[in-house]
């Protein structure tokens, strides 16, 4: 039996040998971050233009898909112009080409308008069109709104930077409320979701929030530009009171720094004492903004004559004692009717002054460096008071399953030991980190009030 043998030369098998099995390129993605940019312009000739005005959005991954990527598109870039005008938006989108590269093609449009909603335009004679069709946006809103007397009181009766007021003195502040609210900040929302960190837009239909806008009047024509908003919110307070909570604050990007974000905030401080509100409140302050607060808060307390009677006992103690060797942690908290002085004449909630008191004090120990040593007990006694409180809150406190008539399986009932013990409580062994993690937050407070005592101090010289 003989076997055929087919010549290494066969076309047929040499393509067989170099058959390979293939697959195709995962589409990995491009993070939104990476392929957006935005700019903020207002006028036709700044669109397109080297010079505008680009702004650093937070983040923009979380638009798009869940990993905060783009599928489906090689060499995609994207260029966004918003006008600070109208507020309106148009996107430049340009890529090389388009593929399903195995997590399908992202809908850019879509992903955007989760963005700018009704604010993006279509085209781009569209939103150069915007610049003159809609050149008075800001003035037709403020035609309807409240104008805030630019002197009104914020308790405090010292001049604090003269020289700013005057540079400030084309500005007025109105107040925005009722319909009108939700008109404006529809076009606000790009700006809120874009700037403002963990940002959500507020329920215009509920009555209760109103909109302070600050603008500025042109000097060549009779238009007005918006320099920034705050949004407030008016809650009852039992039984009978309103506090103010402010709910979002934002100056435009290309006007910050200049004292216009120190302007709106002594304005709604004017706003809670003339409308006798019970407090101001702010709601979860990123850290710059708490400073800018805090140096405001400041100014006020210490234009304020009951403070420094309440200061002379605490400011002694600290003098003349060694606190370090009491048995008993010393706070040095202020009065109680120095609490409540402070909240009815300033509107400043207990929390944010007792933040000012401690800085109060620091000003007051001078020189600072002589007592550093009973000024730094004080605040880590209140910094492990704070933490560990917190943490022991439900000591002793165990949860009981009572079944009722409505519900067999969810009814239950709390009750405190008198020993304050419980199985339901575990105590953190490690010691050692405990102390270091309070260590780092005292040397993060003291670099805080450092730093307002320093720009207070540089406002008296």
């Amino acid at each position: 039996m003989g076997t055929k043998h087919q010549s290494s030369s066969d076309p047929i098998s040499e393509s067989k040998r170099r058959r390979r099995a293939g697959f195709s390129k995962i589409d990995a993605g491009i993070e939104a971050n990476e392929c957006i940019k935005i700019y903020l312009v207002s006028s036709e000739d700044e669109v397109y233009s080297p010079h505008s005005f680009q702004i650093e959005p937070v983040d923009l991954n979380h638009f798009f898909e869940e990993d905060g990527k783009i599928y489906g598109y090689q060499g995609l870039k994207i260029t966004v112009w918003l006008s600070s005008i109208s507020f309106h938006a148009y996107a430049d989108i340009s890529f090389g080409s388009s593929s399903d590269g195995g997590k399908g093609i992202t809908d850019l449009k879509s992903s955007l308008q989760n963005i700018f909603a009704e604010n993006l335009v279509e085209g781009k004679d569209e939103f150069l069109h915007t610049f003159s069709t809609e050149c008075h946006y800001v003035k037709s809103i403020v035609s309807s709104a409240e104008l805030l007397p630019k002197n009104a009181s914020n308790g405090c009766s010292g001049n604090s930077n003269s020289h700013l007021e005057k540079e400030l003195v084309d500005l007025e502040v109105f107040r925005v409320s009722g319909p009108a609210v939700g008109q404006l900040y529809c076009r606000l929302v790009p700006l809120v979701l874009l700037l403002i960190d963990g940002s959500n837009p507020i329920d215009v239909i509920d009555p209760r929030w109103e909109i302070y806008i600050l603008v500025q009047n042109s000097q060549q024509d009779s238009s007005m530009r918006l320099l920034g908003f705050a949004a407030v919110y008016r809650y009852h307070r039992y039984p009978n009171s309103v506090r103010l909570r402010l709910g979002q604050i934002l100056i435009m990007p290309p006007y910050q720094r200049k004292g216009y974000g120190s302007r709106l905030l002594k304005v709604l401080n004017s706003i809670a004492i003339a409308d006798d509100v019970y407090d101001l409140t702010v709601e979860e302050p990123v850290d710059s903004l708490q400073h800018v607060r805090t140096c405001i808060d400041m100014q006020r307390l210490l234009a304020f004559d009951p403070i420094q009677q309440a200061l002379n006992p605490v400011i002694s103690q600290l003098k003349h004692e060694n606190l370090s060797k009491k048995s008993q942690p010393c706070q040095c908290s202020p009065p109680a009717n120095i609490v409540e002085d402070v909240r009815k004449n300033l509107k400043i909630n207990k929390r944010q002054f007792l933040q000012c008191w401690e800085i109060l004090i620091y000003l007051s120990l001078d020189p600072i460096e002589k007592y550093m040593e009973n000024y730094k007990t004080i605040i880590s006694n209140r910094v492990k008071a704070d933490v560990i409180g917190k943490e022991s809150e439900g000591a002793g406190k165990r949860l009981v399953d009572i079944p009722t008539e409505f519900d067999q399986d969810m009814s239950f009932a709390m009750f405190k030991s008198r020993n304050g013990d419980s199985t339901n409580i575990e105590k953190d062994e490690n010691v050692g980190n405990q102390e270091e993690q309070l260590r780092q937050l005292v040397d993060e407070r003291m670099k805080e009030i450092k730093l307002v005592a320093e720009k207070i101090l540089a406002n008296r010289s």
